[in-house]
């Protein structure tokens, strides 16, 4: 905008008579239709904390997703990256190493989880 302004003004620029020709013109490109959003993630998510079985080891558990194995991984790999951390996919579960049931909400939501419900 300033930029306009001062084309516009000052009488010694070589293209403030250009700025006048702008309405003459022919149209442009129409502009592309937008991409289609990306789709939604799962409708839920449950988070809770496990230490049976686990050597008195915490991890948290990320259950109900309903994604096929191959994204399982691909967002077990994302969430690690996140938390710093390590973990696996187990059974229909992601499993993270240490308690994350606070931060694990906002980090859901982020990748399209409508619902996550914290247990325990």
């Amino acid at each position: 905008m300033y930029a306009r302004v001062w084309a516009m003004t000052n009488t010694n620029n070589k293209f403030g008579s250009l700025e006048k020709l702008r309405d003459q013109l022919p149209p442009g490109p129409a502009r592309p239709a937008e991409a289609p959003q990306a789709p939604k993630g799962p409708a839920r998510a449950v988070v809770r904390l496990e230490r049976k079985h686990r050597r008195g080891k915490e991890v948290t558990v990320i259950e109900k997703l309903a994604l096929p194995p191959s994204q399982l991984e691909t967002w077990c790999k994302q969430l690690k990256q996140q938390l710093g951390c390590g973990g696996s996919v187990e059974d229909d579960a992601i499993v993270v190493q240490g308690d994350f049931r606070k931060r694990l909400p906002d980090l859901l939501a982020a990748m399209g989880v409508r619902a996550v419900t914290v247990a325990g």
